[in-house]
């Protein structure tokens, strides 16, 4: 198994021990995503894993972009219990993990709709990169409902995070990135220390410097950079292009 398949069977497991010992109440209480309550949100989880499975079982999206197709898709399941929820996720997440190992391993690329096309071996990133930022930040505060601590970040789960961010964000802000005079350069610190490099190449017109788990944080718009501690300098329309990079 590679290491991106343990991580999401890592944090799989992760969210079925959360999820099994949450009170009833807090199965209907809002969580961190606006309009989805914390069943809505596992539900979400559940039905990413359907579309890898079997699509067919989903409402047909229409063409819908990809963020409004989720939103049909939990719609049509609000009818389940929490219990009926959980146990859909663990059935078929643990379908999911199959897939993911054969599609992981094969040499194409993959359309995902308006969220991009990616090689296949990237693919997998993104299971956890879901489950990471959606346990962490829409489940548990200063967001989400759960007032415990969040679950502990490793490498493990970290660096397919950031793989899938990487890749995705060049994609998922085309046209953000094609108002940039000139690239960026992002460097993470911290854990899975790594930096990126946005569009054209040469000397940077603007410069950011941010802890690597709090740029998940703020790249997906849970966050801001003043909150964040995020180091910035260079050009001020090019650094307020970067602050509305938002990837899913």
């Amino acid at each position: 198994m590679s290491a991106t398949l343990e991580a999401i069977a890592a944090e799989r497991a992760i969210v079925l021990d959360v999820c099994s010992r949450l009170p009833g109440a807090t199965w209907a209480t809002e969580s961190g995503c606006p309009g989805w309550t914390v069943q809505d949100l596992v539900s979400h989880m559940a039905c990413s894993y359907w579309l890898a499975v079997d699509p067919s079982t989903l409402p047909d999206p229409g063409g819908l972009p990809a963020e409004r197709a989720a939103d049909l898709y939990v719609a049509s399941r609000r009818s389940m219990t929490p219990a009926e929820v959980l146990a859909d996720y663990e059935s078929v997440s643990a379908r999911g993990l199959d897939v993911l190992a054969a599609v992981e391993g094969q040499d194409v690329d993959i359309p995902i709709g308006d969220v991009g096309t990616y090689p296949a071996s990237v693919v997998p990133t993104t299971f956890v990169f879901e489950t990471f930022v959606h346990l962490r930040y829409d489940l548990f505060t200063p967001d989400g409902p759960l007032r415990s601590d969040p679950p502990p970040v490793d490498e493990l789960r970290l660096a397919p995070t950031l793989d899938w961010i990487e890749a995705a964000l060049p994609q998922q802000n085309s046209q953000l990135l094609n108002g940039l005079r000139g690239g960026v350069e992002i460097r993470l610190d911290g854990m899975c220390a790594r930096t990126l490099h946005l569009g054209a190449p040469g000397d940077p017109a603007a410069e950011i410097a941010s802890d690597s788990q709090a740029f998940v944080r703020w790249v997906t718009q849970r966050g801001t950079w003043e909150g964040f501690g995020v180091q910035a300098e260079g050009d001020p329309s090019a650094l307020d292009i970067v602050r509305r990079f938002r990837v899913f």
